[in-house]
């Protein structure tokens, strides 16, 4: 494992973790971590130590978390820092490229996949389907966080550097997903504390993509087991390799798979 600087396209500094993989590992994986998370925290490294074992792997701190400079947005800004990531795993010579992001990350890679340089395959776990969701006890808490005084002082405790609130509401995932033209994989917990299941299943339909409910799964990094990181680095490689038929693809519009995994 090494550190790396990257630059976004806006200039703010990122800072990530390089894990080289297994030798010869063909795919890269570029990781983006939940809001309030960092590469160095527990969960988050158990699933980069698995992931590792697949291929390499390159970790960000989103920007305004960790290590990395700048202040998050919350997620439209944040895909120049996945961008940067797979810019870099293709400069490092990784023939194909696959994006992995979780609860805001994951929103992110879908953001990233669809404006961005595409990567050849995105997987995203515990995403938001949509914007200021408010149902669920734990989304209204990250709301205060984001919407009051007080709040935005706890998050500054919390390690999350905020910027200002959205000049203008950016496009939802459940939108870009749709514009997206890689293989994507939606993977969500049956019981999820943050946002609910019927809206994973809706975005998964938008991108047409494969759909993935967990029996038992909470949220993002912290309830993603290794049977799970194995499972995803699975689809990945049955996904874009072998690399002389290149990626498979699922055509927009068409009924996601959908694949309940224990």
């Amino acid at each position: 494992m090494c550190r790396v600087t990257l630059r976004a396209a806006d200039g703010t500094r990122i800072a990530g973790q390089l894990h080289p993989g297994p030798k010869g590992a063909r795919i890269g994986f570029a990781l983006a971590h939940g809001f309030t998370n960092h590469i160095r925290k527990p969960s988050v490294r158990r699933v980069l130590s698995r992931l590792a074992g697949h291929g390499a792997v390159l970790a960000v701190d989103l920007r305004g978390h960790g290590g990395s400079g700048g202040r998050t947005s919350v997620g439209p800004d944040e895909a120049m820092d996945v961008d940067a990531a797979v810019a870099h795993l293709r400069e490092l010579g990784h023939e194909r490229i696959v994006t992995l992001g979780f609860s805001l990350g994951g929103s992110v890679v879908l953001r990233q996949a669809a404006l961005g340089t595409p990567p050849d395959a995105v997987v995203s776990v515990s995403s938001p389907a949509r914007w200021f969701v408010r149902e669920t006890p734990a989304m209204r808490r990250v709301h205060w966080l984001l919407e009051q005084p007080h709040g935005r002082l706890t998050a500054r405790l919390l390690g999350v550097r905020l910027a200002g609130p959205w000049p203008e509401v950016p496009v939802s995932p459940i939108e870009l997903a749709a514009r997206i033209e890689v293989p994507q994989l939606i993977v969500h917990g049956t019981d999820d504390h943050y946002f609910p299941l019927a809206d994973a299943r809706a975005l998964s339909e938008a991108g047409g993509g494969e759909f993935w409910p967990i029996e038992g799964m909470r949220h993002a990094e912290s309830s993603t087991t290794p049977q799970l990181v194995d499972r995803i680095a699975r689809w990945a490689a049955d996904t874009v390799e072998p690399l002389d038929r290149g990626p498979a693809t699922t055509p927009h519009g068409s009924a996601p798979t959908e694949r309940t995994e224990a």
